[in-house]
């Protein structure tokens, strides 16, 4: 634990929330789907990029963006990152980045974004 970590009790007492999946949503924020597709999307070119054990100055050159920038997305600092440009991070790391749209399920009140990875990295 680093020096400014705080130890939390947790007693019988305290409530505890069954997590929905998305913790975005959970923390109440009304773009929760676009925020988890994007930090889904970022943790995959995070982890290309670790395996890979590249340097951020090669990572950077592949991307076609600043050493800086790197150092950004790898601490997910994704803020000046768009989901568009993850998606063309990925393809640079020669990754398919598929989008596919269909009917919202029937019992759901509006339709959904999500990322799903078709093979586990």
């Amino acid at each position: 634990m680093g020096a400014r970590a705080k130890r939390l009790r947790v007693s019988e007492s305290d409530p505890i929330e069954e997590s929905s999946g998305n913790v975005f949503q959970d923390l109440g924020f009304f773009d929760a789907a676009e925020r988890l597709a994007k930090a889904e999307l970022a943790r995959v070119v995070r982890q290309i990029i670790l395996e890979r054990n590249w340097t951020q100055r090669r990572a950077a050159a592949a991307l076609g963006i600043a050493a800086p920038d790197v150092s950004d997305l790898m601490r997910g600092k994704l803020a000046r990152f768009s989901q568009e440009r993850l998606e063309r991070f990925l393809i640079a790391l020669d990754m398919d980045v598929r989008i596919q749209v269909a009917p919202r399920k029937p019992r759901a009140k509006r339709g959904c974004l999500r990322v799903e990875l078709v093979e586990a990295f």
